[in-house]
Protein backbone atom coordinates (compact mmCIF):
# COMPACT_ATOMS: atom_id res chain seq x y z
CA UNK A 1 0.00 0.00 0.00
CA UNK A 2 1.56 3.47 -1.27
CA UNK A 3 1.68 6.18 1.76
CA UNK A 4 -0.86 8.59 2.59
CA UNK A 5 0.14 11.88 0.34
CA UNK A 6 0.10 14.76 2.76
CA UNK A 7 0.21 18.55 2.44
CA UNK A 8 2.53 18.34 5.54
CA UNK A 9 0.47 21.37 6.78
CA UNK A 10 0.06 21.85 10.60
CA UNK A 11 -3.81 23.00 10.37
CA UNK A 12 -6.70 20.67 11.37
CA UNK A 13 -8.39 21.50 7.77
CA UNK A 14 -5.02 20.36 6.19
CA UNK A 15 -5.30 17.26 8.18
CA UNK A 16 -8.80 16.50 6.89
CA UNK A 17 -7.85 16.72 3.51
CA UNK A 18 -5.04 14.37 3.90
CA UNK A 19 -7.89 11.74 4.71
CA UNK A 20 -10.66 12.67 2.84
CA UNK A 21 -9.34 15.19 0.03
CA UNK A 22 -8.83 12.33 -2.69
CA UNK A 23 -11.09 12.28 -5.89
CA UNK A 24 -14.04 9.77 -4.91
CA UNK A 25 -13.85 9.33 -1.25
CA UNK A 26 -16.27 11.39 -0.41
CA UNK A 27 -18.97 10.04 -2.57
CA UNK A 28 -17.39 6.68 -1.33
CA UNK A 29 -18.60 8.14 2.31
CA UNK A 30 -21.88 8.81 1.11
CA UNK A 31 -22.81 5.58 -0.26
CA UNK A 32 -21.31 3.91 2.53
CA UNK A 33 -23.54 6.17 5.02
CA UNK A 34 -26.63 3.59 3.53
CA UNK A 35 -24.82 0.62 5.48
CA UNK A 36 -22.32 -2.28 4.29
CA UNK A 37 -22.26 -2.69 1.10
CA UNK A 38 -20.40 -4.91 -1.57
CA UNK A 39 -17.39 -3.82 -3.72
CA UNK A 40 -19.75 -4.63 -6.86
CA UNK A 41 -22.32 -2.49 -5.48
CA UNK A 42 -20.37 0.53 -4.75
CA UNK A 43 -19.17 0.43 -8.21
CA UNK A 44 -22.14 0.19 -9.84
CA UNK A 45 -23.64 3.59 -8.01
CA UNK A 46 -20.54 5.48 -8.62
CA UNK A 47 -20.24 5.69 -12.42
CA UNK A 48 -17.30 7.07 -13.65
CA UNK A 49 -14.94 5.42 -10.95
CA UNK A 50 -12.57 3.07 -12.58
CA UNK A 51 -12.23 -0.42 -10.54
CA UNK A 52 -8.40 0.46 -9.84
CA UNK A 53 -9.36 3.95 -8.48
CA UNK A 54 -12.15 2.33 -6.49
CA UNK A 55 -10.24 -0.38 -4.66
CA UNK A 56 -7.62 2.00 -4.06
CA UNK A 57 -9.38 4.14 -2.45
CA UNK A 58 -10.95 1.46 -0.56
CA UNK A 59 -7.91 0.43 1.24
CA UNK A 60 -6.30 4.15 2.21
CA UNK A 61 -10.09 4.64 4.06
CA UNK A 62 -9.74 1.30 5.94
CA UNK A 63 -5.96 1.99 6.69
CA UNK A 64 -7.09 5.83 7.69
CA UNK A 65 -9.51 4.41 9.80
CA UNK A 66 -12.34 5.30 8.21
CA UNK A 67 -14.13 2.09 7.04
CA UNK A 68 -13.47 -1.39 7.52
CA UNK A 69 -14.04 -4.61 5.52
CA UNK A 70 -15.24 -7.75 6.88
CA UNK A 71 -17.37 -11.13 5.56
CA UNK A 72 -21.04 -11.85 5.44
CA UNK A 73 -21.65 -15.08 7.11
CA UNK A 74 -22.97 -18.10 4.51
CA UNK A 75 -24.71 -18.16 2.80
CA UNK A 76 -23.91 -14.48 1.62
CA UNK A 77 -20.17 -15.22 2.23
CA UNK A 78 -19.29 -11.81 0.13
CA UNK A 79 -16.61 -9.07 1.65
CA UNK A 80 -18.47 -6.05 2.30
CA UNK A 81 -17.28 -2.10 3.21
CA UNK A 82 -18.94 -0.03 5.78
CA UNK A 83 -18.37 3.38 7.82
CA UNK A 84 -16.36 3.20 10.99
CA UNK A 85 -17.63 5.54 14.01
CA UNK A 86 -14.94 8.32 12.99
CA UNK A 87 -16.04 7.62 8.85
CA UNK A 88 -20.12 8.48 10.24
CA UNK A 89 -18.76 11.26 11.72
CA UNK A 90 -18.25 12.96 8.32
CA UNK A 91 -22.06 13.34 7.57
CA UNK A 92 -22.32 16.67 8.77
CA UNK A 93 -19.08 17.55 6.57
CA UNK A 94 -20.93 15.85 3.44
CA UNK A 95 -24.56 17.88 4.46
CA UNK A 96 -22.72 21.38 4.32
CA UNK A 97 -20.53 20.87 1.72
CA UNK A 98 -24.46 19.26 0.00
CA UNK A 99 -25.95 22.79 0.70
CA UNK A 100 -23.03 24.76 -0.39
CA UNK A 101 -23.20 23.50 -3.98
CA UNK A 102 -27.08 23.71 -4.16
CA UNK A 103 -25.85 26.88 -6.20
CA UNK A 104 -23.76 25.51 -8.31
CA UNK A 105 -26.15 22.34 -9.31
CA UNK A 106 -28.22 24.21 -11.94
CA UNK A 107 -30.47 22.05 -13.82
CA UNK A 108 -30.02 18.23 -14.70
CA UNK A 109 -27.37 17.98 -17.41
CA UNK A 110 -27.83 14.78 -20.33
CA UNK A 111 -24.69 13.49 -19.67
CA UNK A 112 -25.45 13.69 -15.52
CA UNK A 113 -25.77 10.44 -13.85
CA UNK A 114 -28.98 10.20 -11.20
CA UNK A 115 -29.85 7.48 -8.75
CA UNK A 116 -32.76 7.82 -6.74
CA UNK A 117 -30.71 7.70 -3.06
CA UNK A 118 -28.67 10.15 -3.95
CA UNK A 119 -31.28 12.60 -2.74
CA UNK A 120 -31.26 11.14 0.74
CA UNK A 121 -28.77 13.51 2.06
CA UNK A 122 -31.11 16.61 0.61
CA UNK A 123 -34.24 15.48 1.74
CA UNK A 124 -32.28 14.60 5.36
CA UNK A 125 -31.15 18.37 5.17
CA UNK A 126 -35.02 19.16 4.81
CA UNK A 127 -36.17 17.28 7.87
CA UNK A 128 -33.32 18.61 10.17
CA UNK A 129 -35.01 19.23 13.74
CA UNK A 130 -38.09 17.06 12.78
CA UNK A 131 -39.43 14.26 15.16
CA UNK A 132 -37.26 11.35 15.29
CA UNK A 133 -38.61 8.45 12.62
CA UNK A 134 -38.29 6.41 9.75
CA UNK A 135 -39.38 7.89 6.16
CA UNK A 136 -39.48 6.25 3.18
CA UNK A 137 -39.48 8.57 0.41
CA UNK A 138 -40.88 7.35 -3.53
CA UNK A 139 -39.81 8.82 -6.70
CA UNK A 140 -40.11 8.98 -10.38
CA UNK A 141 -36.33 7.16 -10.59
CA UNK A 142 -37.20 4.54 -7.61
CA UNK A 143 -37.93 4.16 -3.86
CA UNK A 144 -35.47 4.64 -1.09
CA UNK A 145 -35.56 4.97 2.88
CA UNK A 146 -33.96 6.94 5.61
CA UNK A 147 -34.22 7.70 9.16
CA UNK A 148 -34.16 11.28 10.96
CA UNK A 149 -32.51 11.57 14.31
CA UNK A 150 -30.32 8.87 13.81
CA UNK A 151 -27.05 9.07 16.10
CA UNK A 152 -25.54 5.91 14.66
CA UNK A 153 -26.25 3.23 11.82
CA UNK A 154 -27.55 3.54 8.50
CA UNK A 155 -28.21 7.09 7.27
CA UNK A 156 -30.59 5.70 4.52
CA UNK A 157 -30.72 2.74 2.01
CA UNK A 158 -32.14 1.83 -0.76
CA UNK A 159 -36.05 0.49 -1.72
CA UNK A 160 -39.15 0.52 0.16
CA UNK A 161 -38.97 0.54 4.29
CA UNK A 162 -37.83 -2.01 6.17
CA UNK A 163 -40.78 -2.36 8.22
CA UNK A 164 -43.90 0.57 8.47
CA UNK A 165 -42.42 3.82 8.13
CA UNK A 166 -43.55 7.31 10.67
CA UNK A 167 -43.73 8.72 6.77
CA UNK A 168 -44.11 8.47 3.41
CA UNK A 169 -42.96 10.72 0.59
CA UNK A 170 -44.31 11.05 -2.69
CA UNK A 171 -43.14 14.03 -5.18
CA UNK A 172 -42.45 14.08 -8.70
CA UNK A 173 -39.33 14.65 -10.66
CA UNK A 174 -39.28 18.38 -10.94
CA UNK A 175 -40.17 18.80 -7.08
CA UNK A 176 -37.54 16.48 -6.35
CA UNK A 177 -34.91 18.54 -8.48
CA UNK A 178 -36.11 21.57 -7.03
CA UNK A 179 -35.77 20.62 -3.37
CA UNK A 180 -32.11 19.24 -3.96
CA UNK A 181 -31.18 22.46 -5.53
CA UNK A 182 -32.05 24.64 -2.58
CA UNK A 183 -34.49 26.19 -4.50
CA UNK A 184 -37.94 24.81 -3.08
CA UNK A 185 -37.65 24.21 0.99
CA UNK A 186 -39.79 20.35 1.60
CA UNK A 187 -41.61 22.06 3.79
CA UNK A 188 -43.44 24.50 1.50
CA UNK A 189 -43.61 21.88 -1.17
CA UNK A 190 -45.89 20.20 1.26
CA UNK A 191 -47.69 22.98 1.90
CA UNK A 192 -48.37 23.45 -1.85
CA UNK A 193 -49.42 19.84 -2.26
CA UNK A 194 -46.40 19.08 -4.42
CA UNK A 195 -45.47 16.49 -1.68
CA UNK A 196 -47.96 13.50 -0.68
CA UNK A 197 -47.75 12.64 3.05
CA UNK A 198 -49.32 9.92 4.18
CA UNK A 199 -48.72 8.10 7.53
CA UNK A 200 -49.57 8.18 10.95
CA UNK A 201 -46.16 9.10 12.66
CA UNK A 202 -45.20 12.08 14.71
CA UNK A 203 -43.26 12.92 11.65
CA UNK A 204 -46.01 12.30 8.97
CA UNK A 205 -48.38 14.28 11.01
CA UNK A 206 -45.68 17.19 12.06
CA UNK A 207 -45.04 17.34 8.17
CA UNK A 208 -49.18 17.68 7.60
CA UNK A 209 -49.04 20.19 9.63
CA UNK A 210 -46.79 22.53 8.41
Amino acid sequence: MSPRRSYDQYCSAARALDLVGDRWTLLIVRELLAGPRRYTDLHADLPGVSTDVLASRLKDMERDGLSTRRRLPPPGAAYVYELTRRGRDLLPVLQALGEWGEGALGERRPTDAVRAHWSALPLLRNLDGCAAGLVEVRLEEGTFHLWTGAEEGPVYGDGPAPGEPDARLTLDEETCEAVRRGELPLRDAVRAGRVEVSGEGALAKELREG
